[in-house]
């Protein structure tokens, strides 16, 4: 059973493996010492803290059994978890973990971290027994005739999980939509995975260097992550903590040995502060524990990052935490301690009557102490304090009179979970499905309230469109407006909380792709690209359609004259299974109407002769085609100006003015491309073009022009100012128009302002 080391931390090794990889470890980390003199102290520290018994091997069975599990369990239990670590050690007999510890002590360790949440016994079992079908050899179904069915599917969602982020960025995405099934098939397997990656975590530090900080890197970006997102805040904090010092472990130290000065200096006014708000709260009857909060390294390594802040404006807010019996006491304590001390406006926020989506309540204010400091105080009851600390594993934890709470907050996680699904279908591709959950993972949340009075929880920054997709994915789709408060806003409008949302719709619209542009939850941006592609797979057809019939028409035939059943082995040569499929393919520009039609047609006739296709008729526009057809923005063609069209390989067809220059080396190399094209009688839609007008330099004259432009009705999309010269201003503005008309229009009220000097089209 003995296995070979590998690159991986969890994998077991045997004795004399671990004693040959601890010498290559050794010569290893003085090369690494010599090209990175800076972290090589910190480092020897970290792996020396990995090798300690209390980190490597911080519990015993008995230990463990007598510490925490009899608190709990039932003695039928224990024994099944006995029994289960027995199997695990019988198994990993003669398997070492690099920091030189026998490999059991690390399923033993991870059963300890989820014991001590009070995770049920088939938890604790699967812990122990997590890397049994991995590294020694044991089958699924051995397992589950041993210890049951459901023991043996979280052990195996678990072994699945640790594929994740080995290898090539699309099949990490891959693995962690695996994760996404596991979790939605049992939560409790996500529950022992970050339990194992914890532990993982605690003796990183006797990995080589390049390992070492892509796991680091691999914990802040997604298991920090998901654990506060499943609100298990203490896991949460530690992973950022050790990630972190694995990850910088020289600005780690820095900002600790800053932390450990800065407490010492602050302690004496602490004091005094926790003690005049327990004082204040035991005058009005109020029994409350009142402690100061811990500011961690990460988190505040990250505040001066991202706020661009020193330390010392980091650390002048002093945190502190009241926690009390009853959700009432919670409304008292706060006036308490307004009264006690001035609140700084705009800094109270009420988590307990809004939860957040990871079922996090309490009270947060932000006031003025003595001597002007500022502090944050949080007010929350033991309950929510539990549940503030171990999210839904509160569920375990605390089985009390408030199951109805614990439930609700097993439902919010099994709910995100869905959500986590949902994206994965609707995602083109792995590297879409990350790009939404990693949006998801970290937001700024905003809550505003749908019509009927429902609380929606939002990302910061979020728009209408975001709150339709929220309420449902058919909702978005058919969205074409807005109200926010009762009055019409853009889609684009970022909402706030408290505010009132109801989106309008219509049966016949569809997304838009620059709604792209704005969006930000993860869901929304999945609904637009899914409704995008099959918006654009039909319009695709429908113009692969009209491009191929238009070619047929060359020998006076249609597409519903050719028999397609003796044609399928055309369909083969050209890669596609049916029809609809060549259809999209000629619509998307990735194969030519003409070689298609020609190729269709010398199959179903053996005496046709290829017809040039100068012959064929021109395609007419009508404006509104969809996603295929595409209006150059080189030319800028508005219905008026004399029109060509280029197919252009997954951008469909292009149109062009005849006279643009990019047509030119096209007429050259490929003449055949440029296919003919004509404006339909009606156009329905909005077209860009550019004008370049140069201006007499006066103050104020930007503003007449842009003035003058929305009086005549032109969308300006974008505007370039070029100052010439000290006396002329060149403008470049992209306007949206109706047609040629419509643009003379347009430019006859630009050439009557007094300052104009000319005004032509030009490219954009």
């Amino acid at each position: 059973m003995t296995k070979p080391a590998t690159s991986d931390p969890t994998r077991p090794t045997s004795e004399k493996n671990t004693q040959k990889s601890v010498r290559k470890t050794k010569k290893k980390r003085s090369v690494s010492a010599r090209k990175h003199t800076g972290d090589s102290f910190f480092v020897a520290q970290l792996a020396s803290r990995a090798r300690r018994d209390k980190v490597a091997a911080p519990t015993s069975f008995a230990q463990l059994k007598a510490t925490l599990l009899k608190d709990y369990l039932d003695e039928a239990q224990i024994v099944e978890v006995e029994r289960a670590f027995n199997y695990a050690k019988a198994a990993h007999k003669g398997q070492y973990r690099r920091t030189g510890h026998p490999y059991i002590t690390h399923p033993l360790a991870v059963a300890q971290i989820l014991a001590s949440m009070r995770m049920d016994h088939q938890s604790l079992m699967a812990a122990i027994l997590h890397d049994v079908i991995e590294d020694t050899g044991v089958a699924k179904q051995t397992l589950g005739s041993e210890f049951g069915q459901d023991v043996a599917e979280l052990v195996d969602g678990v072994s699945k999980l640790s594929k994740i982020f080995k290898t090539r960025a699309e099949a990490q995405a891959e693995n962690f939509q695996k994760m996404a099934l596991a979790m939605a098939r049992d939560i409790r397997v996500i529950m022992v995975k970050m339990a194992d990656r914890l532990h993982n975590m605690r003796t990183i530090g006797v990995m080589g260097r390049d390992q070492r900080k892509r796991i680091a890197r691999e914990t802040l970006d997604f298991y920090a992550p998901i654990a506060n997102r499943l609100g298990i805040h203490h896991m949460k904090v530690e992973l950022e903590e050790l990630g972190f010092q694995a990850l910088y472990p020289l600005r780690a130290d820095r900002i600790s040995r800053a932390v450990a000065a800065a407490k010492g200096n602050r302690k004496v006014l602490m004091d005094e502060v926790r003690r005049s708000i327990s004082r204040s709260l035991m005058q009005e009857g109020i029994s409350a524990s009142v402690v100061a909060r811990e500011k961690h390294v990460y988190s505040i390594y990250r505040k001066m990052k991202a706020q661009h802040k020193s330390f010392e404006e980091i650390m002048d807010v002093f945190g502190f935490r009241v926690v009390v019996s009853q959700a009432d006491e919670c409304y008292r304590a706060l006036g308490i301690i307004h009264n006690l001390y001035k609140p700084m406006a705009g800094r109270f926020k009420d988590y307990i009557a809004i939860p957040k989506a990871n079922g996090y309540q309490s009270l947060h204010t932000t006031l003025f102490s003595m001597h002007g400091i500022p502090i944050e105080v949080q007010i929350r009851t033991k309950h929510m304090d539990a549940v503030a600390e171990n999210g839904i594993a509160g569920h375990w934890l605390y089985k009390t009179s408030n199951e109805a709470d614990f439930d609700s907050s097993q439902q919010r996680a099994r709910e995100w979970v869905r959500d986590l699904l949902e994206l994965q279908q609707r995602a083109g591709n792995p590297l879409e499905f990350i790009e939404s959950l990693k949006i998801d993972l970290f937001p700024d949340e905003v809550y505003v309230f749908t019509p009927s009075g429902d609380i929606m929880e939002l990302p910061r920054g979020a728009s209408p469109v975001d709150f339709a997709y929220a309420v449902h994915t058919d909702i978005g789709n058919r969205c074409t407006g807005a109200r926010v408060d009762g009055n019409l806003a853009p889609l684009s409008t970022q909402l706030q909380s408290g505010q009132y949302v109801e989106i309008v719709t219509s049966p016949g619209a569809k997304p838009k792709a620059e709604w792209l542009t704005f969006v930000v939850t993860g869901k929304a941006r999945s609904g637009i690209r899914h409704a995008l592609k099959s918006q654009q797979q039909s319009e695709a057809v429908e113009l692969g359609g009209k491009l191929l019939d238009r070619s047929l028409a060359s020998s006076n035939k249609s597409i519903d004259n050719l028999d397609f059943r003796r044609l399928r082995r055309v369909f083969k040569e050209f890669g596609v299974r049916k029809l609809d499929e060549l259809l999209a393919a000629i619509g998307n520009g990735d194969q030519m109407a003409y070689v298609v039609a020609q190729r269709l047609l010398a199959v179903d006739d053996p005496n046709y002769e290829a017809v040039s296709i100068e012959h064929d008729g021109p395609v007419h526009l009508h404006g509104g085609e969809g996603l295929v057809v595409k209006y150059a923005r080189c030319c800028g063609p508005v219905p008026g100006d004399a029109i060509v069209g280029h197919m252009t390989p997954g951008k469909g067809f292009v149109v062009h003015i005849e006279t643009c220059a990019n047509m030119t080396e096209i007429r050259r190399r490929k003449p055949s491309e440029i296919i003919p094209a004509r404006w339909s009688a009606t156009t329905r839609a909005e077209f860009f073009t550019s004008l370049r007008i140069d201006l007499n330099r006066r103050k104020g004259i930007i503003a007449e022009l842009a003035t003058t432009l929305t009086d005549a009705d032109a969308n300006i999309e974008n505007i370039n100012v070029e100052e010439r010269s000290a006396e002329v201003t060149s403008v470049v503005v992209t306007i949206g128009v109706r047609d040629r008309t419509h643009l003379a229009r347009i430019m006859r009220r630009v050439r009557a302002i007094g300052a104009t000097i000319s005004i032509v089209r030009t490219s954009s």
